[in-house]
Protein backbone atom coordinates (compact mmCIF):
# COMPACT_ATOMS: atom_id res chain seq x y z
CA UNK A 1 0.00 0.00 0.00
CA UNK A 2 2.86 2.35 0.77
CA UNK A 3 4.11 2.08 -2.82
CA UNK A 4 0.65 2.91 -4.18
CA UNK A 5 0.41 6.00 -1.97
CA UNK A 6 3.85 7.15 -3.08
CA UNK A 7 2.90 6.62 -6.72
CA UNK A 8 -0.30 8.64 -6.27
CA UNK A 9 1.66 11.52 -4.74
CA UNK A 10 4.04 11.53 -7.70
CA UNK A 11 1.09 11.79 -10.10
CA UNK A 12 -0.43 14.77 -8.31
CA UNK A 13 -1.21 17.51 -10.81
CA UNK A 14 -0.39 21.04 -9.77
CA UNK A 15 -2.76 23.70 -10.98
CA UNK A 16 -2.00 27.32 -11.45
CA UNK A 17 -3.90 30.23 -10.06
CA UNK A 18 -6.81 32.06 -11.59
CA UNK A 19 -6.34 35.82 -11.68
CA UNK A 20 -9.15 38.36 -11.96
CA UNK A 21 -8.95 41.95 -13.10
CA UNK A 22 -11.35 44.77 -12.33
CA UNK A 23 -10.09 47.20 -14.98
CA UNK A 24 -10.59 50.92 -14.60
CA UNK A 25 -9.19 53.94 -16.41
CA UNK A 26 -7.07 54.95 -13.40
CA UNK A 27 -6.78 51.84 -11.24
CA UNK A 28 -6.94 48.09 -11.70
CA UNK A 29 -8.00 45.75 -8.93
CA UNK A 30 -6.38 42.33 -9.06
CA UNK A 31 -7.40 39.16 -7.21
CA UNK A 32 -6.04 35.61 -7.35
CA UNK A 33 -6.93 32.15 -6.20
CA UNK A 34 -4.77 29.83 -4.21
CA UNK A 35 -2.90 27.27 -6.38
CA UNK A 36 -5.74 24.76 -5.92
CA UNK A 37 -8.26 27.32 -7.21
CA UNK A 38 -10.46 27.10 -4.13
CA UNK A 39 -10.26 30.52 -2.48
CA UNK A 40 -10.28 33.97 -4.10
CA UNK A 41 -8.20 36.67 -2.41
CA UNK A 42 -7.47 40.27 -3.17
CA UNK A 43 -3.90 40.69 -4.42
CA UNK A 44 -3.34 44.37 -5.16
CA UNK A 45 -4.46 47.49 -6.93
CA UNK A 46 -2.18 48.91 -9.62
CA UNK A 47 -2.13 52.05 -11.68
CA UNK A 48 -3.68 51.17 -15.06
CA UNK A 49 -0.53 52.15 -16.91
CA UNK A 50 1.56 49.72 -14.83
CA UNK A 51 -0.72 46.69 -14.86
CA UNK A 52 1.09 44.73 -17.59
CA UNK A 53 4.44 45.28 -15.87
CA UNK A 54 2.94 44.04 -12.61
CA UNK A 55 1.49 40.96 -14.34
CA UNK A 56 4.81 40.15 -16.03
CA UNK A 57 6.58 40.28 -12.67
CA UNK A 58 3.87 38.30 -10.88
CA UNK A 59 3.72 35.58 -13.54
CA UNK A 60 7.49 35.25 -13.56
CA UNK A 61 7.20 33.48 -10.19
CA UNK A 62 3.58 32.26 -10.09
CA UNK A 63 1.73 29.93 -12.46
CA UNK A 64 -1.50 31.46 -13.73
CA UNK A 65 -3.89 29.22 -15.68
CA UNK A 66 -6.29 31.94 -16.80
CA UNK A 67 -7.17 35.59 -16.40
CA UNK A 68 -10.74 36.67 -15.85
CA UNK A 69 -11.49 40.26 -16.81
CA UNK A 70 -14.59 41.99 -15.59
CA UNK A 71 -17.06 42.95 -18.30
CA UNK A 72 -18.93 46.06 -17.19
CA UNK A 73 -22.36 46.54 -18.69
CA UNK A 74 -25.09 49.08 -18.29
CA UNK A 75 -28.48 48.15 -16.89
CA UNK A 76 -29.79 47.65 -20.45
CA UNK A 77 -27.02 45.10 -21.11
CA UNK A 78 -24.86 47.36 -23.27
CA UNK A 79 -21.09 47.78 -22.85
CA UNK A 80 -20.14 50.55 -20.43
CA UNK A 81 -18.06 53.57 -21.40
CA UNK A 82 -14.85 51.92 -20.14
CA UNK A 83 -15.17 48.97 -22.57
CA UNK A 84 -12.93 50.49 -25.31
CA UNK A 85 -10.13 50.89 -22.76
CA UNK A 86 -10.64 47.29 -21.60
CA UNK A 87 -10.54 46.05 -25.21
CA UNK A 88 -7.23 47.84 -25.73
CA UNK A 89 -5.86 46.35 -22.51
CA UNK A 90 -6.92 42.86 -23.60
CA UNK A 91 -5.08 43.30 -26.92
CA UNK A 92 -1.90 44.25 -25.07
CA UNK A 93 -2.43 41.38 -22.64
CA UNK A 94 -2.82 38.84 -25.48
CA UNK A 95 0.35 40.17 -27.10
CA UNK A 96 2.30 39.90 -23.82
CA UNK A 97 0.90 36.44 -22.91
CA UNK A 98 -0.22 34.78 -26.17
CA UNK A 99 -0.85 31.33 -24.67
CA UNK A 100 -2.78 32.49 -21.61
CA UNK A 101 -6.53 31.87 -21.45
CA UNK A 102 -8.52 35.08 -21.06
CA UNK A 103 -12.18 35.05 -20.04
CA UNK A 104 -14.67 37.88 -19.64
CA UNK A 105 -17.17 37.87 -16.79
CA UNK A 106 -20.14 40.16 -16.17
CA UNK A 107 -19.19 42.51 -13.37
CA UNK A 108 -22.44 44.40 -12.94
CA UNK A 109 -23.08 45.34 -9.34
CA UNK A 110 -19.60 44.32 -8.11
CA UNK A 111 -18.79 47.85 -6.94
CA UNK A 112 -22.06 48.00 -5.02
CA UNK A 113 -21.41 44.53 -3.60
CA UNK A 114 -17.88 45.59 -2.61
CA UNK A 115 -19.20 48.67 -0.86
CA UNK A 116 -21.80 46.58 0.98
CA UNK A 117 -19.08 44.09 1.95
CA UNK A 118 -17.10 46.92 3.50
CA UNK A 119 -20.15 48.07 5.47
CA UNK A 120 -20.90 44.51 6.60
CA UNK A 121 -17.27 44.08 7.66
CA UNK A 122 -17.46 47.13 9.90
CA UNK A 123 -15.10 49.24 7.83
CA UNK A 124 -15.51 52.88 8.82
CA UNK A 125 -17.00 55.58 6.62
CA UNK A 126 -13.63 57.23 5.89
CA UNK A 127 -12.02 53.93 4.83
CA UNK A 128 -15.01 53.15 2.59
CA UNK A 129 -14.14 56.22 0.53
CA UNK A 130 -10.88 54.54 -0.49
CA UNK A 131 -11.57 53.67 -4.14
CA UNK A 132 -8.57 51.33 -4.26
CA UNK A 133 -10.15 49.20 -1.56
CA UNK A 134 -13.38 49.04 -3.58
CA UNK A 135 -11.39 47.98 -6.69
CA UNK A 136 -9.56 45.24 -4.77
CA UNK A 137 -12.78 43.86 -3.30
CA UNK A 138 -14.53 44.10 -6.68
CA UNK A 139 -11.80 42.01 -8.33
CA UNK A 140 -12.22 39.41 -5.59
CA UNK A 141 -15.99 39.33 -6.12
CA UNK A 142 -15.51 38.94 -9.89
CA UNK A 143 -13.15 36.02 -9.29
CA UNK A 144 -15.33 34.33 -6.68
CA UNK A 145 -18.42 34.72 -8.89
CA UNK A 146 -16.54 33.29 -11.89
CA UNK A 147 -15.37 30.30 -9.84
CA UNK A 148 -18.92 29.65 -8.65
CA UNK A 149 -20.21 29.82 -12.23
CA UNK A 150 -17.82 27.11 -13.46
CA UNK A 151 -18.10 24.70 -10.53
CA UNK A 152 -18.77 21.18 -11.65
CA UNK A 153 -20.45 18.81 -9.24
Amino acid sequence: MKDLSSFANQLQVYMGRLLAIDYGIKRVGIAVTDPDQIIANSLTVTDSSRTLDFLREYMSHETVDAIIIGEPKTMNNRPSEVEPAIAGFIQRLRKAFPTLEIHRFDERFTSKMAFQTMIDSGIGRKARQNKSLVDAISATIILQSYMESIKKY
